[in-house]
């Protein structure tokens, strides 16, 4: 038996400068993404493509919603093999790479989870539960690009 989950957002193209699509130059990439009961995201496009560098690009979306997801599941897979986390940051990387007819694609993404544990002697165990996140990460099941971790784990003592 499948289980289906939806979700929906809403989108606002907000950039609007007076002028409409005019020109390419001529409008602003300013967006904002919502759903019902949540705070705004304001987004944009990368600067490189005349956006707003203080609101979220689609492509750093992209990127936090891969890092996201391996947390999510690793922590999960933590939780069941009863190894206590105590910590947990991330800092990814991605590649995109732009195409001749004005296109692109993400190339790769690199995850490199730093993980903090409570007891020293866990430290394997804590290695071992990042394959098994990824295998389960909606996210990287989703993407046609490979998804590589670089994990580090960290100890209390």
């Amino acid at each position: 038996m499948k289980l289906e989950h939806r979700y929906a957002i809403d989108l606002q193209w907000t950039g609007n400068r007076g002028e409409g699509t005019s020109d390419y130059k001529a409008y602003g990439r300013d967006h904002t993404v919502s759903t019902e009961g949540k705070h705004p995201i304001e987004g944009s496009a990368d600067r490189t493509f005349f956006g707003d560098r203080d609101r979220w690009n689609p492509e750093e979306l992209l990127l936090a919603a891969l890092s996201q997801c391996h947390m999510l599941s690793y922590l999960a897979e933590a939780a069941r093999a009863g190894l206590v986390v105590v910590g947990y940051t991330d800092a990814a990387t991605g590649v995109m790479e732009q195409t001749n007819n004005g296109g692109g694609h993400f190339t790769s993404a690199t995850l490199r989870p730093r993980v903090t544990i409570a007891d020293p002697a866990q430290a394997e165990l804590a290695a071992s539960l990042h394959a098994p996140a990824a295998a389960k990460c909606f996210i990287a099941a989703s993407v046609n690009f490979p998804v590589g971790h670089e994990p580090e784990t960290l100890t209390l003592a």
